[in-house]
């Protein structure tokens, strides 16, 4: 067997585990808080006082022009300087989720308002309050027109969580790294990592299409929850 692809071998149960223990759940509880921030953001946007709508303007503006590679030095290296100490996957967690927040907020805040008006009419025509409206009218059609950008910034959370190994968290790329520390082999070992992000990214396009036909089939978000 080649020596490559012995090493190969050798490492995948390695960078497999880190992926599982690390990248995995880093990447799904960014995005779980990271979309709950960045709904009530837009909501705010869209129907807040005025005062709040600065506040939250003014933080997606920050989050969305600033790398997020400085945003995680920030807070990881930056504020035990201010006597705020936290461990690098916490670190990684906050500024992921503040990243995706500001990001998601202006996805949903278009697609909330690219919902015709008369839906909003019909809705207060039979009663229901601005909530009840919001909730059952609203925002399941909102939902399909976000699916498509909203799962391509989950495609690209994926790869962007290599970036926590710059603040230590042990994820699947610093997996790779301590690999190649002891094995002087960058060139194989960053293809492998390489390979494992594009199987990762190329499952979850897939998985992507599949839900893009399945609510196209069913004309829409609220008949496919059904």
């Amino acid at each position: 067997m080649p020596h490559w692809l012995q090493l190969m071998l050798d490492s995948l149960p390695t960078l497999l585990w880190a992926a599982l223990i690390f990248t995995v759940p880093l990447t799904l509880l960014s995005f779980a808080f990271g979309l709950f921030v960045g709904l009530v953001v837009a909501l705010v946007r869209l129907f807040g006082p005025k005062p709040l709508v600065a506040v939250v303007r003014f933080y997606v503006w920050i989050f969305r022009g600033t790398p997020l590679l400085v945003q995680l030095f920030l807070i990881f290296y930056g504020l035990p300087s201010v006597g705020i100490l936290l461990d690098a996957f916490p670190a990684a967690l906050i500024g992921f989720t503040l990243n995706i927040g500001a990001y998601t907020s202006e996805i949903i805040r278009a697609v909330i308002g690219s919902v015709p008006k008369g839906q909003w009419e019909a809705a207060y025509s039979i009663g229901m309050t601005w909530s009840q409206a919001m909730r059952r009218t609203i925002l399941p059609q909102a939902g399909r027109v976000a699916v498509p950008p909203l799962s391509n910034t989950f495609i690209s959370l994926v790869k962007d969580t290599s970036l926590a190994a710059a603040i230590t968290v042990p994820e699947m790329f610093q997996a790779a790294q301590r690999i190649v520390a002891t094995t002087y082999e960058p060139l194989i070992l960053y293809v492998e990592a390489a390979i494992l992000y594009l199987v990762m990214s190329s499952v979850l396009s897939a998985l992507q299409t599949r839900l893009e036909v399945r609510l196209n089939r069913y004309g829409g978000f609220l008949e496919a929850r059904s």
